[in-house]
């Protein structure tokens, strides 16, 4: 692909706070990679550019958490006003103009995140000299598992399932920095490629900081360092491992890979490692159900593996795309308590209970989206639980990957890990199925419920070729008309990629 010669690294206000300072740089600098890899901090500077990057609104900070994904799974009800025009995507008309342009715009700027990570990894190793301790490994490490994740992501987006269609024509997979575009990679090269990615990544990460028994997960304002162990490290670049791309962030995006495959084998080994590691504790319930906003966790985030730190969260979201009413994104109130199944094992679900609001609208009501609302005050640890978080791989989910991939071998112990999520969300009546296509029903069920508006149900869909679970009770049956994106034009394809 061609690209722009020099990388553009947008620091913005995002680095004064303690989660992400690791350097203190100058706002809006744009640094010519002949000078940005001299030194250490350099690269820091690099890495940190394709996080915050991913954080923007047509990526992570927006789109592909709340946004697409979630409409195009039936997860919001469309109103006639459509004040944010996603009513012709939740219809999948892929040819109106307002898809159009957040598709091509999450092509490029995830592909724009690739071609940094790129610029690291071909500067990296020649000037390995300049690292102190483990920092090469961890920046190599990093930026490896984030190009296999981005990757992953557009191959979720733009190419047929591997279950449809392993051989078929799937996306570029960008390796080097370079004015020549790159050749389309078949689905299971592409698959291949990002194991690869991913593998490497595992092995550099071996030391992360993350894995060492002395740190511990907790929550920003927690003072006792018994307690927590994530903030108290002097360098600021190895502070809080779970808000990036960690040892155990590449093992669970394996796991989520090689289940996309249907490789259960692999799928179960890499899941295995971030639940038998115990490092990642279940929400307390007094957190989850905390009455007042400081003292309580809605996006359950010490069970977060690698998350998207996102300030838009606390306010345009929570003002306007949310909270704005019929004409925002919500679910009638019918809807959301289907999908809890509030009527029979889901009465006690600490999810619906708490990450949705009732909201009276005439002769009825609705579900107002409150999951990821905050104290407004600020987000500094006095006056918040927890840092203002996307979650982009969490605990459940590697659990309900265990659960999938474990039940040809052992039902039982699949059960077992997909009752564990259950208990843990308030559920106490266990799984009851007969077989195999039950337990995905199920599967697809507690994913809805346990990821909702975090852009994940819509590729689970895809992945298995499922019938989709509309609402009102509807159901849309499944077509790679709806689960293949279009691709960009060739301009944007291949065109420059900039910030």
């Amino acid at each position: 692909m061609r690209r722009s010669l020099s990388l553009y690294i947008i620091i913005t206000t995002l680095l004064c706070t303690s989660c992400a300072k690791w350097l203190d740089i100058k706002p809006e600098t744009e640094v010519d990679k002949s000078q940005l890899f001299t030194t250490e901090d350099g690269f820091k500077e690099a890495l940190l550019g394709i996080y915050i990057r991913g954080s923007k609104t047509d990526l992570y900070g927006k789109e592909l958490t709340v946004g697409m994904p979630e409409v195009l799974a039936q997860n919001y009800t469309m109103a006639t006003f459509d004040s944010h025009r996603y009513k012709a995507t939740s219809q999948y008309k892929y040819d109106d103009q307002y898809f159009i342009s957040r598709k091509d715009n999450i092509w490029k700027g995830l592909y724009n995140g690739i071609v940094n990570a790129n610029l690291i990894l071909e500067n990296i190793d020649q000037q390995r000299r300049l690292f102190f301790e483990n920092n090469y490994e961890l920046i190599k490490g990093e930026a490896l598992g984030l190009r296999a994740y981005l990757h992953f992501d557009i191959l979720r987006l733009f190419a047929p399932s591997y279950i449809q269609n392993p051989n078929a024509k799937a996306i570029p997979y960008v390796t080097v920095y370079s004015n020549l575009s790159t050749q389309f990679a078949t689905v299971a090269t592409t698959i291949d490629s990002i194991v690869v990615d991913l593998e490497k990544a595992k092995v550099l990460l071996a030391n992360d900081p993350i894995i060492k028994n002395s740190y511990r997960i907790g929550y920003p304002n927690q003072i006792d360092t018994l307690l927590n162990s994530e903030t108290s490290n002097p360098d600021l670049f190895l502070q809080n491992r779970r808000h990036r791309m960690n040892y155990f962030a590449v093992c669970a995006t394996l796991a989520r890979v090689h289940l996309y495959k249907g490789d259960y084998a692999k799928a179960l080994t890499n899941a295995k490692i971030v639940i038998d590691s115990k490092k990642f504790p279940w929400t307390n319930t007094t957190d989850f159900i905390a009455v007042d906003d400081k003292n309580k966790d809605r996006i359950l985030y010490k069970e977060i593996l690698f998350g998207w730190y996102i300030p838009l969260l606390n306010t345009e979201l929570n003002t306007n795309w949310f909270s704005n009413g019929n004409s925002g994104m919500y679910l009638e109130q019918i809807d959301a308590q289907s999908i809890y199944e509030t009527s029979s094992i889901g009465a006690t679900d600490l999810r619906y209970n708490h990450w949705f609001m009732t909201v009276s609208n005439g002769n009825n009501y609705l579900s107002e989206i409150v999951k990821y609302r905050r104290n407004p005050l600020s987000d500094n640890q006095s006056a918040n639980l927890h840092f203002l978080m996307a979650p982009a791989l969490k605990l459940s989910e590697v659990y309900l990957i265990a659960a999938e991939s474990s039940y040809d071998s052992n039902p039982t112990q699949a059960l077992q890990y997909l009752d564990e999520i259950r208990r843990n969300r308030g559920i106490g009546q266990p799984v009851l199925v007969s077989n195999k296509q039950e337990f995905i029903r199920e599967i697809l069920k507690e994913l809805r419920k346990d990821t909702f508006a975090e852009g994940q149900l819509f590729y689970a869909y895809k992945r298995l070729h499922s019938p989709i679970a509309g609402l009102q009770g509807t159901t849309i049956q499944p077509d790679n008309k709806i689960f293949v994106l279009p691709l960009p034009d060739d301009e944007i394809i291949y065109g420059n990629q900039k910030d």
